[in-house]
């Protein structure tokens, strides 16, 4: 109660504001009171349909590689025993920029970034995607849907103000796919999605090495000092990679 009755002290601030900053500052302020309701309300169907809103703007804000491209004709190979996972429709694009990257979001979207196909084998990467289809089948993706309308909250609220601040916030509210990209995942989430990965390949009767191999190159990909920014906030790569060669080993599997 304490968290919408602030909504509402927010808003009438903007009566105290000059009347040169009224108008954008009103919006701002209204657009933060909707996202920090929305985001202790938000239910799984509207995870899904924000995540079909972020998927379009990405899809049009990036080249998709066409059907008879060579990257689209090995991901389709790589992913065409899985195009329902766990219930889930899964439609699979690849973005032609040089980004090692790769996400999932709730509706079922998968996107695999060229930079990422061109470092990893077919198995790695189907390894990769297990990881993140991971997070929307175990519904991390509410919870970050969730913290990214918060934060978007809080930048409307400031953007409200009038000055420097507030000018410096409006220039930097992004579309909706910010909802997506700004999310993140706690700690024991990334573990847990690594675990889905895990199970997902020994399911399907693949080796679970790749996983391993597939954070291994991640790191490499840092320069050996981390990981590529989509990785940034999950737990270091070579730990998790010597973590699953290790329930390998113990399970005696490849």
């Amino acid at each position: 109660m304490k968290r919408i009755a602030s909504i509402f002290i927010l808003v009438g601030g903007l009566l105290t504001m000059p009347e040169t900053y009224a108008q954008n500052g009103a919006a701002h302020a209204a657009q933060a009171g909707v996202d920090a309701i929305t985001s202790f309300t938000l239910t799984n169907a509207q995870v899904a349909q924000y995540s079909r809103q972020a998927v379009q703007q990405m899809d049009a804000q990036n080249p998709v590689a066409g059907p008879n491209d060579p990257y689209t004709k090995r991901l389709n190979r790589i992913v065409g025993r899985h195009r329902t996972v766990s219930g889930i429709p899964i439609n699979y694009k690849v973005y032609l920029v040089p980004e090692v990257n790769a996400f999932a979001t709730a509706d079922g979207s998968v996107r695999v970034f060229k930079g990422l196909m061109d470092i990893m084998t077919d198995q790695e990467i189907l390894a990769i995607i297990g990881h993140e289809i991971g997070h929307v089948v175990n519904k991390d993706s509410h919870d970050a849907m969730k913290s990214a309308l918060r934060r978007s909250a809080v930048r409307h609220a400031v953007a409200s103000q009038g000055g420097t601040l507030g000018e410096l916030s409006r220039s930097q509210i992004g579309g909706v796919a910010d909802y997506m990209l700004g999310a993140s995942f706690s700690r024991k989430q990334e573990t847990e999605a690594d675990d889905y990965s895990y199970e997902f390949l020994k399911k399907n009767g693949y080796s679970v090495l790749p996983l391993a191999t597939s954070f291994e190159k991640l790191s490499k990909a840092g320069g050996g000092k981390g990981v590529p920014q989509f990785l940034s906030t999950h737990p270091d790569s070579k730990t998790r990679a010597a973590r699953i060669r290790d329930r390998a080993r113990k399970e005696g599997r490849r």
